[in-house]
């Protein structure tokens, strides 16, 4: 699989001066960790959810989490696991590319039992998602996924849900975090990315963010994001992905703010259409918010819905400038330090300071690719959307 895969060579070569590269689930774990870019999730409840699969490949979907938690009622998750193993072994018998699938338990006891009753299947599955996790219960999780790997013989990848609230509450953070890192730490190979549960922290406050606002916008959970990416974030090497949260909106709301998009780069063929689509559909909101989870450390983001797919993957895409930037940092020669001036001198570029996000900016280059220099993110929209 690739990112943009679904577009046509022709398409993707007018797009990109460095392709997205090819990908599988067997790749390694840093690459993977970057690939999620939008992370779909779907009810494990879904009665043709192999067919669902299958459809949204071809819209350009790369990871998906299938959900036997929130997203179902209590009574249903007896059914959701047996609709579950049904799915995987239809979609192991179709064959073809599949997305990177992974399911969303409650318990740590459902990972071995779902493991075994998926059978030969199971290779279709590239690991769990583990919620409200912390120490005590990430430690029961963990060993858990652990077992069922050694059990099946096929790796499997865990991605813990930082939505507990105490985490959230100022006096056990501090606490839960050094918990949390621990954890996460001991069974570090097996940690592909650490996911944020945003709607969790505000639930705990009675709150919930109106389209026209971001994350970063509710003090009290922007606070959680920065303490969550100072401690487990970090470029170190000591650090994980951490990903983006969720946009619950996708739907035609009444708008009390003003539309943020701009309107000087829609004016151009379909783009002004593009321009009123997103607005109509909240997804301006959801651009601004793709920009802060980058510059807060994080990456890909957590999705309900298709239509956010696209934003999150376009916005994801190294722009020809960073790109410059990033290799000249990276020179060999460079390797002494000192600070240069960007080839699109507009700005100094000081070597060491920007050597860690050089790295991770050619890292997001090779599975997202890089823009030409004339591409923005709104051509990049535009060449993914349906047909007029």
């Amino acid at each position: 699989m690739r990112h943009f895969g679904h577009l046509s060579p022709a398409v993707r070569d007018s797009l990109f001066h460095r392709e997205p590269c090819e990908f599988s689930a067997d790749s390694p774990a840093r690459t993977l960790a970057t690939a999620l870019g939008a992370t779909l999730y779907s009810p494990a409840t879904r009665p043709n959810l192999a067919g669902d699969v299958l459809k949204l490949v071809g819209r350009g979907v790369v990871s998906m989490v299938l959900c036997l938690e929130d997203s179902i009622d209590d009574a249903d998750v007896a059914e959701a696991e047996e609709n579950l193993v049904r799915q995987f072994a239809d979609l192991d018998a179709l064959g073809g590319e599949l997305p990177l699938l992974f399911i969303r338990v409650r318990e740590p006891s459902q990972i071995p039992d779902l493991v075994e009753r998926l059978g030969p299947s199971v290779r279709r599955l590239s690991g769990f998602v583990l919620p409200k996790f912390t120490e005590e219960r990430g430690s029961l999780f963990l060993e858990a996924l652990a077992s069922a790997e050694t059990a099946s013989g096929h790796r499997l990848f865990a991605m813990p849900v930082l939505e507990s609230p105490e985490l959230l509450h100022l006096e056990t953070r501090t606490e839960s975090l050094a918990g949390i890192a621990r954890t996460v730490d001991k069974y570090r190979d097996r940690v592909l990315a650490l996911r944020l549960g945003v709607t969790d922290f505000c639930s705990a406050y009675g709150l919930r963010r109106a389209p026209d606002m971001t994350a970063y916008d509710v003090q009290i959970v922007a606070a959680v994001i920065a303490d969550v990416v100072n401690v487990l974030g970090r470029a170190d090497g000591t650090g994980f992905t951490v990903t983006g949260p969720v946009w619950e909106y996708f739907r035609l709301q009444e708008r009390m703010f003003k539309p943020q998009l701009r309107r000087s780069p829609f004016m151009e063929g379909r783009a002004e259409e593009l321009r009123t689509t997103l607005i109509e559909h909240d997804l301006d909101g959801l651009l601004r918010e793709i920009e802060l989870d980058r510059a807060n450390g994080l990456q890909g983001k957590t999705c309900i819905h298709p239509s956010h797919v696209l934003p999150v993957h376009a916005l994801s895409v190294v722009s020809h400038e960073e790109y410059s930037d990033a290799q000249d940092i990276l020179r060999p020669e460079r390797g002494g330090g000192g600070v240069l001036r960007s080839a699109y001198t507009n700005k100094m570029n000081e070597v060491k300071p920007h050597r860690a996000w050089a790295e991770r900016t050619l890292l997001r280059a090779e599975v997202f690719g890089v823009a030409k220099e004339d591409v923005g993110f709104v051509e990049l929209l535009t060449a993914g959307l349906p047909a007029a």
